[in-house]
């Protein structure tokens, strides 16, 4: 049986030998406990000296921690504050964390992980991940081998060319693939020690970056082209020579690379996108929860997307996928959905539309704003996945509570500064009639003697589940038949108090048992379709909870003290 637990006493986690010297386990993130290392283990490991003599509790540690996150003057600070104490005390940081995910969750990732991506050559302190430059090409898997755990399960990989709706920051991007793998572990429970992130720097056309002489990156225009399709080839074959079966997420590629590696890797490996699939299967949650707020059905909807990329494409793709499983055909249900670009709204025949728009061209108006198209196409509900902030004006919002009683506007552009609107525009505008979500939080909004509390369509509702589902089974591939049961399972788990209060999706502080019980509705999906390669325990739940790491301080085995070799005497 597969055992994701990771052995914490008299081995080091994936196999590592234990530190040998007392200030060793100081500064290894995965054995340091800090001032919580008992009076036993100071003796036995020689850390008497190296620490204040009390004794704390992980408890304690975790209060100090929480106060001087408190003192800090911003959300920066604070991402800085919690990196430093993720690359210095593991357990500490996710024991913080999950014990704070409401109001941690923001800075640890969106919104702030995107201001820290912005000025991450300014706030460089200590490198996380492993970076994998075009300088490398024909030694990816020779230098992977210096990355020193070895069970690695779930790895998170970037270029950098796409983060979030912030454009191209090469490699300081870093920073997505490490907040994710941090959610993956807070949220799924998958060992921090299984996950490994990677930036793939193949160079930027970020003008300010190459100028920038604190920039971390390759000073180079981008790879493009056969160069470097050879170059993600030699590290997706690095990966399964090193980390069979490992999970791999492509996370924030460009438009141009992400659908490419998704369509070449998805039947070769255990590879997803999370921009385009993960995006994709919460906000179809957010359409079913929200559905079941309204009362009305999904093949009475007409959909219109604002951004044809990752995300518009993967959400509409599963929106199809459910309309076809009530019995539409494929073409019936792409025209369910409709897309707007920078260029207008797609339609069959109109110029300059990249391959993977074409699909859900239709025949209909050539509209070349938001608002002529709600006016034109009365769409049920309005998603913006653009990365425009403000582009949901309050004329487009009014018309779109003119036509519906209950409209559904979803505002899911990350971070904050992108959002396409506020939950505030969107309820005040509509007489608190909207069912709205957004990709990053904001504060509940006061109507009248009503609280409304905005959905936050976080793809951490999604990628930890699925992740767990997969890694739990080893399932050999990741199929979207596995998102489309992750997306109906999450909308299930909104509560009648949830519901009541406008969400949309549970609230964060139940992210665990959501993402748990995402992973039994994944793993499940692998054994109907054969995809598994762990046998089905008898009881798969029980199982799949027992793997989930548990931000505990193990107690380490002493030592014998090594036999003193006789004294030397000369005369």
């Amino acid at each position: 049986m597969l055992n994701l637990k990771r052995p914490d006493a008299a081995n080091g986690a994936n196999g590592e030998p234990l530190p040998r010297k007392g200030v060793q386990w100081l500064r290894s993130p995965g054995f340091n406990k800090g001032t919580a290392f008992t009076e036993a283990e100071r003796e036995a490991l020689g850390l008497r000296g190296l620490l204040p003599p009390r004794v704390l509790t992980i408890e304690e540690q975790a209060r100090r921690v929480m106060i001087n996150f408190h003192n800090k003057p911003n959300d920066l600070e604070r991402y800085i504050q919690m990196i430093s104490l993720q690359g210095r005390n593991e357990r500490l940081f996710y024991r913080v964390v999950m014990d704070n995910l409401e109001e941690l969750m923001p800075i640890i990732y969106t919104p702030t992980v995107g201001r820290a991506c912005q000025e991450y050559a300014q706030i460089f302190r200590q490198s996380r991940g492993f970076f994998i430059s075009s300088d490398d090409r024909g030694r990816v898997a020779r230098i992977l081998k210096n990355w020193p755990p070895r069970d690695i399960k779930v790895i998170v990989v970037t270029d950098g060319e796409r983060i979030l709706g912030l454009g191209d920051l090469g490699a300081c991007g870093m920073g997505i693939p490490v907040g994710k793998l941090s959610l993956y572990t807070a949220c799924g429970g998958i060992h921090p020690e299984q996950c490994l992130p990677v930036m793939i720097d193949a160079g930027t056309e970020n003008e300010g970056l190459l100028a920038d002489p604190l920039y971390i990156g390759l000073r180079q225009r981008r790879l493009r082209g056969e160069a470097y399709d050879a170059l993600v080839e030699e590290f997706m074959g690095a990966v399964e020579k090193l980390f069979p079966g490992a999970l791999v997420q492509f996370e924030d590629f460009g438009n141009q690379n992400a659908f490419r590696l998704l369509e070449r890797y998805r039947d070769r490996a255990c590879a997803f996108n999370d921009d385009i699939q993960g995006t994709g299967a919460v906000a179809l949650a957010g359409v079913l929860s929200a559905l079941r707020a309204s009362g009305g059905k999904l093949r009475e909807q007409r959909f219109l997307f604002l951004g044809a990329g990752e995300a518009g494409m993967g959400t509409a793709d599963n929106i199809v996928a459910c309309l076809v499983a009530e019995g539409l055909s494929e073409s019936e249900a792409r025209r369910h959905c409709w897309f707007m670009d920078s260029k207008g709204l797609i339609v069959r025949g109109r110029d300059h539309v990249l391959g993977h728009k074409i699909r859900y061209g239709h025949d209909g108006p050539g509209c070349s704003d938001l608002l002529a198209a709600v006016n034109a196409l009365k769409p049920t509900a309005l998603i913006g996945v653009s990365g425009q902030s403000k582009a949901f004006t309050r004329a487009v919002v009014t018309a779109m509570a003119a036509l519906n009683e209950r409209p559904i506007i979803f505002a899911l552009s990350n971070p904050t500064s992108k959002a396409e609107c506020t939950a505030e525009e969107a309820y005040t505008w509509t007489a608190g009639r909207a069912i709205f979500a957004s990709g990053s939080p904001f504060a509940p909004v006061k109507m009248g003697d009503r609280t409304l509390t905005p959905g936050q369509g976080n793809n951490a509702y999604i990628f930890p589940g699925v992740g767990l589902g997969v890694v739990s089974t080893g399932a050999r591939r990741v199929t979207d038949a596995m998102f489309i049961r992750a997306a109906r399972t999450l909308a299930e788990l909104v509560n009648d108090n949830e519901r009541a209060e406008g969400r949309i999706y549970p609230s964060l502080k139940r992210i665990q048992e959501v993402s748990h019980s995402i992973a039994v509705a994944v793993a499940e999906e692998a054994y109907s379709a054969n995809l598994a390669s762990v046998a089905r325990p008898a009881d798969l739940p029980a199982f799949i909870r027992s793997q989930m790491f548990k931000p505990e301080y193990p107690q380490y085995p002493a030592r014998r003290p090594r036999p003193k070799k006789p004294a030397e005497f000369s005369i």
